[in-house]
């Protein structure tokens, strides 16, 4: 009895490590974005496999896996065995070389209680556990199965092709702000060469010979924004205005998930929500939108039926505090009950925040259930119903691009766009850091372009990018406008130049120079040489990186901010072709198997979430 006794316990450790796999992937790999200016391929494997760690959930039997979580099961039924599996935790983290000692034990510190108790909720079964780690042979993972959102009995109106807007229409000058990333630690002239996930800090160290060392405006390594250059882009921004209003998606804390508590989330949101309003004055209005980052432990939003200390309250209501300057009483009421909104931007305009956090895979509180969380999807239908019926149009803004999230999720988002393609006229999303878009066809044929997601470059520098940011002009305010986006400019602030100004004519030492200045790196319809920017244009851009090789780099090159090291080719160029047309997740998977990736590069764009 003893012995088996002993057998079993064994087998609990080994169980609470598979668990530990799942954590720390979810951290490790989702969290922290491939350095893709470094490396062509921006879909590398290694995002998605342990196997240069020793691990790979490949590997392990079908047998093994339903042993372990049977045994992970059973031993989540006590509360006491939290502790157990908190060390175990830990020891896995340490055993497959996944972070550094400290930030093992940091960050199964800070995630236990909330992963643990989801888990719990979740009622994981180990066939269902298996048939996502090991693959659909260990059995059927049925936690985010299909679902289906439920739209009005409403003929959808006949589709008019957009045109160009007459000359010398008004056009809305929007700046678009995301991926802040603030570091309240960064220190220049620290290592931007350290072992822990996010460089350039005081923990960092100084730099030891033939390493690099932090920039004093930024750094191209795995390192975030010191506060002067969130201070400087504002002040350049206050400058370069006016502008009819603002579009801001979110990501305000920096890459530290391991050691973030909830006091120093709440400063940062405060801290940049006010220096926004300080430098644009108060009558700009800003549209924010909820990022993964603004929560701890990183990723963790779990849906309205939570209650108590694990729910989301002391997040949004402080949200709704700090953005009560900018948004009407109706929309802070959404704002806190689930962290999404609707407002009227101008009369003819529509906004909806939407939060995307509820269609991310590195949620872990979908586990429990990942059915329209919140309804939000059910709610934005009848806000498009409501703007159909008004004739007004709709722009949507998120954090999460919606071809990067849980297939049933992306399958409706898809379907409603499909739906209201005549009354949502603008998707603007951030999260990859990169300066790209995701294209959204008719259902039936896949053929005709209805609609565009952009996704815009952060302000961040994580990782190996310059700080950056965004400006849309819209058809304008007058009878019969678009609201189509017809340009985008994209501005930098260029850290070659800007951390390295020489004092004069043979000096041989470089300084910072103190008054830096934001540069535009290019205008879109300049550099692609199109008329407009509707869908149909991108999408026959889209077809022309297939056969001009030049118009691709330079694609590939403005993607990066103006910073890459190397070109995409083979691969590369595929699987990037893949993602940028892949609106719809399943859209990107069938890309990825037809091309030959067997299913490693849609899970790999899937992991590139910052």
């Amino acid at each position: 009895m003893q012995k088996k006794m002993r057998i079993s316990a064994e087998l609990s450790k080994l169980a609470f490590i598979s668990c530990a796999a799942v954590v720390l992937l979810s951290v490790f790999v989702t969290t922290h974005p491939v350095e893709n200016a470094e490396k062509p391929n921006p879909l590398p494997k290694e995002m998605f496999s342990l196997s240069g760690l020793g691990f790979n959930w490949k590997n392990l039997s079908c047998p093994a896996c339903k042993a372990f979580f049977t045994i992970l099961d059973i031993a989540l039924l006590t509360d006491e065995n939290e502790e157990r599996v908190a060390r175990a935790v830990g020891e896995a983290c340490i055993r497959l070389h996944l972070a550094d000692a400290e930030v093992c034990r940091q960050i199964t510190e800070l995630f236990r209680n909330d992963f643990i108790r989801a888990l719990q909720y979740s009622l994981l079964w180990p066939s269902e556990a298996c048939a996502l780690l090991v693959g659909p042979s260990c059995g059927k993972f049925d936690l985010y199965a299909p679902w289906n959102v439920t739209l009005p009995k409403v003929t959808k109106p006949p589709v008019t092709p957009p045109s160009p807007p007459p000359p010398g229409s008004p056009q809305s000058r929007v700046l678009f702000l995301t991926d802040i990333h603030w570091d309240q630690e960064y220190a220049a002239g620290s290592s931007a060469d350290c072992k822990e996930p996010l460089c350039c800090r005081n923990e960092s160290n100084a730099p030891v010979w033939h390493h690099r060392e932090a920039g004093y405006w930024g750094t191209y390594s795995k390192c975030d924004l010191p506060l002067r250059t969130v201070k400087n882009l504002l002040e350049d921004v206050a400058r370069t205005g006016p502008w009819d209003w603002v579009y801001w998606t979110g990501d305000i804390p920096a890459h530290n998930v391991w050691s973030q508590t909830r006091k120093q989330q709440l400063s940062a949101l405060s801290i940049i929500s006010r220096l926004i309003h300080k430098n644009l004055g108060p009558n700009v209005t800003v549209y924010p939108a909820i990022g993964n980052h603004e929560s701890t432990p990183v990723n963790s939003f779990p849906p309205p039926f939570v209650h108590g200390n694990r729910s989301m309250s002391w997040l949004y209501n402080t949200m709704a505090e700090e953005w009560a300057p900018w948004l009407p009483e109706q929309a802070l009421k959404t704002l806190r009950y689930a962290g999404f909104y609707s407002v009227l931007v101008q009369p003819g305009l529509r906004l909806v925040s939407l939060n995307m956090n509820f269609c991310a895979r590195e949620n872990f509180w979908l586990m429990v259930n990942s059915s329209d969380p919140a309804n939000q999807l059910q709610w934005m239908v009848h806000i498009l119903q409501a703007s159909e019926d008004l004739g007004e149009k709709v722009h949507i803004i998120g954090h999460i691009p919606p071809g990067l999230c849980l297939s049933s999720w992306s399958w409706n988002y898809y379907h409603i766009l499909n739906r209201y393609e005549s009354t949502i006229t603008g998707q603007f999303f951030g999260h990859t850091h990169l300066d790209e878009f995701q294209m959204f066809y008719d259902e039936e044929t896949m053929t005709r372009p209805l609609g565009v997601a952009f996704i815009a470059p952060s302000a961040t520098t994580y990782i190996n990018l310059n700080p950056g940011y965004r400006v849309y002009f819209v058809d304008g305010n007058y009878k019969g406008s678009s609201r189509l986006v017809v340009d985008h400019e994209t501005y930098i602030l260029n850290l070659t130049e800007v951390n390295h100004k020489r004092p004069g004519y043979g000096g041989a030492v470089s300084i910072p120079d103190p008054s830096p200045k934001w540069s535009r790196l290019y205008r879109a319809t300049e550099a692609y040489g199109l008329s407009t920017l509707f869908p149909s244009d991108w999408d026959r851009l889209l077809r022309g990186f297939v056969d001009d090789d030049r118009v691709f780099q330079r694609f590939w090159y403005l993607m990066h901010k103006g910073h890459v090291s190397a070109p995409c080719k083979d691969t590369c160029k595929t699987s990037l072709l893949c993602f940028l047309r892949s609106g719809k997740y399943d859209e990107l998977q069938q890309c990825d198997l037809l091309n030959g990736f067997g299913g490693d590069m849609a899970l790999a764009a899937r992991k590139t979430l910052c």
